[in-house]
């Protein structure tokens, strides 16, 4: 296999895994859906490629670790690639891309009805929902201390908050748009503009600069 494969982000979080403990294909691609999907959403079929780029690179090594009849193959991390691992975690990230058909679709609603628009403020509901009941179950896991990897709660703890924040925010916005659109006309188009909203709008997006500023100085203490 060629070396001149690139590594990418979901390289990287594999290799991340495989830092933790040695894992087969199909226990990284479970634990990719367990751990990850929420924040690094990925198809299945391309994370079985992943390992097989990593030894490619020198970053894990295989090793046959047949259960019975069913040939698996075990990777674990190398020097190599925990020197590799090391060096992509020293440089940041980029920042999150927001991927939204329901946002999309609410945004042309002027070529549909305002029942599109309401059917998919109803679809988001549901969403936001059902990605919260996993989100509570995690949360109350760490809380009660008996999560899977309790040495990495510290750690978690970051991205789950994160991903709170986030539902919540959706909840917020979901009862906010349907209370709005419930008052509107079928013709969106004649959809009234509310002032009100939009001065909250500005006054939540002026508060940015000085919420940061407020955290760095809390943070440089």
């Amino acid at each position: 296999m060629s070396r001149g494969r690139t590594l990418t982000t979901t390289s990287y979080a594999i290799l991340g895994l495989l830092g933790i403990k040695s894992w087969t294909t199909h226990e990284l691609v479970q634990q990719v859906d367990r751990s990850l999907r929420r924040i690094w959403p990925r198809a299945q079929s391309k994370l079985y490629e992943e390992p097989k780029k990593l030894v490619a690179h020198g970053y894990a090594r295989a090793a046959d670790a047949s259960v019975g009849r069913r040939p698996r193959t075990r990777y674990t991390i190398t020097a190599k690639g925990r020197r590799a691992l090391a060096a992509w975690l020293s440089r940041p990230g980029e920042g999150p891309i927001l991927e939204c058909e329901q946002l999309v679709k609410i945004h042309f609603a002027d070529g549909g009805t305002k029942a599109d628009v309401v059917a998919n403020l109803e679809a988001a509901r549901v969403w936001v929902l059902e990605q919260n009941e996993e989100n509570l179950a995690t949360s109350r896991a760490y809380r009660e201390h008996r999560s899977a990897f309790p040495e990495r709660a510290a750690l978690n703890q970051l991205p789950g908050r994160f991903l709170t924040d986030f539902y919540v925010m959706v909840a917020q916005w979901v009862q906010w748009a349907t209370e709005i659109v419930e008052d509107w006309p079928d013709d969106v188009t004649e959809a009234p503009f509310d002032d009100a909203a939009a001065e909250e709008s500005v006054r939540l997006a002026e508060s940015i600069p000085a919420l940061l500023r407020t955290e760095e100085r809390d943070h440089r203490r």
